[in-house]
């Protein structure tokens, strides 16, 4: 069982800057893949990024390619999300996800392969 705390989320101006953390409890955390996803309101849940266990493997949604950044810390059991150039369109409520792998390298960007959810923390971003 792996439980998932995100934090970090806030009201910013566009262009400016944000991090996202994503605490994990339990003694395996490296051994899992973790994502980011969000969803604004009115929408469907979106992927964001992804990183495998290692971190040595990342995938990003074309839309935030070159702005955001995912990475880990697998001492401190944490992921992050640091969000530059944020954007209006970047509004939205963000989730972390988590998904087992047997430390094999793969990520994931489809919802519905993650085991763990965290319960969100909402990004605003204002024009």
């Amino acid at each position: 069982q792996v439980q998932l705390v995100e934090s970090g989320g806030g009201l910013v101006q566009a262009g400016g800057s944000l991090r996202l953390s994503c605490a994990a409890s339990g003694r395996t955390f490296s051994d899992y893949a973790m994502g980011w996803f969000r969803q604004a309101i009115g929408k469907e849940r979106e992927f964001v990024a992804t990183i495998n266990y290692s971190g040595a493997r990342t995938y990003y949604v074309d839309s935030v390619k070159g702005r955001f950044t995912i990475f880990r810390d697998n001492v401190k059991n944490t992921v992050y999300l640091q969000m530059n150039s944020l954007e209006p369109e970047d509004t939205a409520v963000y989730y972390c996800a988590a998904k087992r792998t047997s430390y094999t390298p793969y990520y994931y960007t489809n919802f519905n392969a993650y085991d763990y959810w965290g319960q969100g923390t909402q990004v605003t971003v204002s024009s």
